[in-house]
């Protein structure tokens, strides 16, 4: 199903005006405006005014970029293998943000973050597994896209080296299920799965990722780690505190369940550091809890006392 998906949204790419060929298979109203007003619902103070993208954008977002984001754009909602909370980034990610997508697989997030971006920005693209790596790079290589940085490792805890297990179905990986085996005490709902490969890994943290790049200030990180957040969280103390990025983090108690963690243990861990959380219903809204309705969590901070 993802293959015909990534096909379809490659062809909608190939054929579009930017690349001399026919207009795109979609209808040219189907995508909306590329900068839509986002709509909030008591937003904290990390939710930032958005200026709109200056003139000469096209100098840093070439066509091929730009026909690839309209294209996920269209099909988030409509399909699980674009999530709709891209559709929610402008509310968080302006020109010049310095941005990590972390569990980045596909690159469906690293594309959306280039855009809203700019050139002045940058996107930090994290992601352990060798395959997927190397058609990341492919990919933003054949963008153009001189701002992106792809980094081969997993984020946890401590920094070093870790085995990630690799779940295959009918003897093809399911690279979106995989996870950093490191403090987990099972497979969880990865038991369904009849084999399991383990890949060794490099395994940073985000504080130490941050520090080696030189980045002084981090605006948004999306984190999808299967279950192991709480670890990262444990690796990003001081871009945390210091920083006060916005995060979007997959949750679900299933994959906590590995580790032997729950939603309201991470929910409860953000909240000593004043983040707050919302859920995408069209617009970002704020909500108390986790529940099975939403995968995907937006978690901004208030400002926090000196301590």
């Amino acid at each position: 199903m993802r293959r015909r998906h990534v096909a379809y949204a490659l062809r909608t790419v190939r054929s579009s005006p930017a690349h001399g060929g026919p207009d795109t298979l979609l209808p040219p109203d189907a995508f909306g405006s590329e900068t839509p007003e986002t709509r909030l619902s008591d937003p904290a103070p990390r939710l930032r005014p958005v200026p709109p993208l200056p003139e000469n954008s096209g100098a840093f977002v070439n066509g091929r970029t730009r026909n690839l984001v309209r294209v996920l754009r269209w099909f988030a909602g409509r399909t699980s293998f674009v999530e709709k909370e891209i559709l929610g980034l402008d509310a968080v990610v302006r020109p010049g943000d310095t941005c990590l997508d972390i569990g980045a697989e596909y690159g469906l997030y690293t594309y959306q973050l280039l855009r809203l971006v700019g050139a002045q920005g940058v996107v930090h693209t994290v992601e352990p597994q060798p395959s997927l790596v190397k058609a990341l790079r492919v990919a933003l290589r054949g963008l153009g896209a001189r701002n992106a940085q792809v980094h081969a490792t997993a984020v946890g805890a401590d920094s070093g080296a870790g085995v990630l297990s690799l779940p295959r179905r009918n003897g093809l990986p399911v690279h979106g299920r995989a996870f950093l085996t490191t403090g987990a005490k099972n497979h969880g709902p990865n038991a369904e799965f009849a084999s399991n490969r383990p890949i060794r890994v490099p395994v940073t943290t985000v504080d130490e990722l941050c520090a080696r790049e030189g980045l002084s200030e981090v605006h948004f990180i999306k984190a999808d780690v299967e279950g192991a957040e709480l670890a990262l969280l444990d690796g990003a103390g001081r871009v945390l505190k210091e920083n006060r990025p916005a995060l979007l983090l997959e949750i679900e108690d299933r994959h906590l369940a590995k580790f032997e963690h729950r939603a309201e243990d991470l929910v409860a861990r953000l909240a000593t550091l004043d983040y707050v959380p919302y859920v995408w219903e069209d617009g970002w809204r704020k909500t108390e809890q986790v529940t099975e309705q939403h995968r995907n969590y937006l978690f901004t901070a208030r400002p926090i006392a000196a301590r």
